[in-house]
């Protein structure tokens, strides 16, 4: 039998074994011996601040892979800050552990960590470590942005191109494999779509074309909430066509289970990460250059129009546009 968290781990043994590994000897972690550390930045930035938790049976699984849940809280992190023009820096990590966690979990879980950091290019500067009835993971991060690089979500203005990075739909797809929906494809592509929902990649692409982007927000909600995070209920948006941001692969899959799974469901999902931002119009071989660059499909999917609203390529509103609430 596994011996469970609360039989052989303590604080300090999971801060020494596990944890100092990803501070990545920083002097300003204190390695992991101070109450409390300090960042330091490059002249001329600004310290970019974001925070996310993630709790179980509700962003993820129960029996989902300690590396799965790791990455999770690292995406919804870095995509954040991805839409405010921001790179990152470091992290604090606060873990609510029950009792049903065991060493070989907690290992798992901050190899990946290790990994995503390497990845990345950022380290853990502090935490908490708490015992809890639920598995609860949160992570305050901090990223870099020099003033001018700077984005907001309502910053667009009439006549702005609008954008939208990757494909959606994977994650939702991959959602509704795993709660044994019976949906008819193929083993290679569950899988696939199954590894989208539990592995979420963050789209880093605002971190490198800010100069080119007026306004932007990650896709983490649903698309049609996050696009009206821009709107701001100011101006709208007139959109080229309803499936440009959804792959071949899916659109068949779709046509094949109609009963099933609908675009509908798809704009209203999130855990996308990608981004969606507004770009002056001149910009836009500038910005297709760097998506080629840096190997990131990037679709001009319409233009932010005068009329409040979303409406669809024949300018009829769509209505109700629905995203994920937490409290809904």
């Amino acid at each position: 039998m596994k011996k469970k968290l609360s039989d052989q781990l303590s604080e300090k043994v999971i801060i020494n074994s596990l944890l100092k590994k990803l501070n990545f000897n920083k002097k300003g972690t204190f390695n992991f011996e101070n109450d409390a550390g300090y960042l330091s930045l490059a002249k001329h930035y600004k310290t970019i601040v974001t925070t996310d938790s993630i709790t179980e049976n509700i962003d993820f699984f129960k029996n989902d892979p300690p590396e799965s849940v790791a990455q999770k809280l690292v995406c919804v992190n870095l995509s954040d800050l991805s839409s405010m023009g921001s790179v990152p820096v470091a992290y604090t990590l606060n873990l609510s552990i029950n009792s049903k966690i065991n060493i070989n979990w907690l290992k798992r879980f901050t190899n990946k960590l290790f990994k995503l950091q390497k990845q990345y290019n950022f380290y853990l500067l502090g935490g908490d470590i708490s015992k809890s009835s639920e598995l609860t993971l949160s992570a305050n991060f901090f990223g870099k942005a020099k003033l001018k690089d700077i984005l907001s979500q309502n910053k667009c203005s009439v006549g702005n191109d609008i954008w939208i990075t990757g494909n959606l739909g994977n994650s939702y797809l991959g959602y509704r494999i795993l709660m044994n929906s019976k949906i008819k494809m193929s083993n290679k592509d569950a899988e696939f779509y199954k590894n989208s929902y539990l592995y979420p990649k963050p789209c880093m692409f605002g971190s490198i074309a800010s100069k080119y982007i007026s306004a932007a927000t990650d896709i983490s909600d649903g698309f049609y909430g996050d696009l009206n995070k821009i709107l701001n209920n100011t101006v709208g948006a007139s959109l080229i066509k309803n499936d440009f941001f959804i792959s071949n692969n899916l659109k068949n899959i779709i046509s094949s289970n109609k009963s099933k799974i609908s675009i509908e469901d798809i704009l209203s999902w999130g855990d996308d990460y990608q981004l969606v931002f507004t770009a002056n119009k001149k910009f836009k071989n500038n910005i297709n250059n760097l998506g080629k660059k840096n190997n990131i499909k990037l679709t001009n999917i319409g233009t932010i129009i005068q009329a409040k609203g979303i409406y669809d390529d024949s300018m009829n509103v769509i209505k109700n546009p629905s995203s994920y609430d937490h409290f809904s």
